[in-house]
């Protein structure tokens, strides 16, 4: 691990302020961070090399891209110093414009899953989807406990919340497709279900009261959310205590197409992860197994995980 001094060597340098600044706010890739910096890919890999030689970052690689944060696990003072040069310099107008461009960057990945979702409002249901299968659905709905209030997060159409709300006190579906939300309105009122609701929201700031659910499902959601720790910390807080969170998701895989093909921002997530995602969170009761495996190439697997709000 670097020392004090090598740290000041490394601080020295106003790129690798400028980056260390935009990785103290988002983990980034290296073809974020040449937009945001308006530099070429050789001049900040290097850069971040150092900084990795040095551990003030780590890196993550996902699919064919690599994304870059700061090092939480840094010893005190080291982080200190990094701190102390990024706020020295936070109000100058580069690093005004670090952020405004780090702004658009992140409306821009919002956006594009977006914009896939809106593109297949209404069909997504009758095309094929990783990881949606009737077995898989099958699982999910043996835990289902009647007369329960449940929130159905990036419920997308909400097909799954259409049979909940045959049976529970109350059903809301969250999701940030505007056509998503109103197809399944209006799927909603033709199947005549007064207790099923829809809201245009994030899954990782979702628009619903703290402890107000029993039930928190997030089907086949959870690999388009920038940030699933953030999602699943969302489910904990709207959940009762002695609520439950219910996960299907994908098993970890590396078939690069499903980003451009189903818009995924994640390839999936090992059962080590969901795992650790759950106790972080404050889960506690939490079982994470594989419940289906597809015959066909590239042969998805998919998880089910649930978890109970202490």
């Amino acid at each position: 691990m670097a020392d004090s001094w090598d740290i000041l060597k490394l601080l020295a340098d106003s790129t690798r302020v400028r980056i260390l600044s935009l990785l103290d706010k988002e983990e980034l890739s290296v073809a974020e961070l040449q937009e945001v910096l308006d530099m070429g890919q050789s001049r900040i890999s290097s850069h971040l090399g150092l900084l990795r030689q040095g551990e003030l970052v780590h890196d993550r690689r996902e699919g064919k891209k690599t994304f870059y944060a700061l090092n939480a696990d840094f010893d005190v003072d080291g982080l200190t110093l990094l701190k102390a040069a990024c706020r020295a310099v936070e109000r100058t107008d580069q690093i005004r414009e670090d952020g405004a461009n780090l702004k658009r960057i992140l409306e821009k990945r919002k956006q594009q899953s977006e914009q896939y979702f809106n593109s297949v409002a209404g069909r997504l249901g009758k095309n094929y989807c990783p990881g949606r299968s009737w077995e898989a659905i099958g699982h999910f709905l043996l835990h289902l406990t009647p007369k329960i209030k449940i929130a159905d997060l990036g419920a997308g159409e909400g097909l799954i919340s259409q049979l909940l709300a045959r049976r529970a006190e109350e059903v809301v579906c969250v999701d940030n497709s505007s056509k998503m939300v109103e197809f399944g309105s209006e799927l909603a009122a033709k199947n005549g279900f007064t207790n099923l609701n829809y809201k245009l929201g994030d899954i990782e700031a979702v628009p619903l009261k703290d402890s107000s659910f029993d039930l928190a499902l997030l089907s086949q959601a959870l690999h388009h959310a920038q940030h699933p720790d953030k999602a699943i910390a969302e489910a904990y807080r709207i959940l009762k205590p002695g609520g439950q969170i219910m996960i299907i998701d994908l098993m970890e895989h590396n078939f690069e197409k499903a980003r451009e093909l189903y818009a995924d921002v994640w390839l999936g997530f090992s059962e080590n992860k969901l795992y650790q995602y759950l106790k972080d969170a404050g889960f506690r009761k939490i079982e994470v197994n594989v419940v289906a495996r597809e015959t066909e190439a590239p042969n998805f697997q998919t998880i089910l995980a649930s978890g109970v709000k202490g």
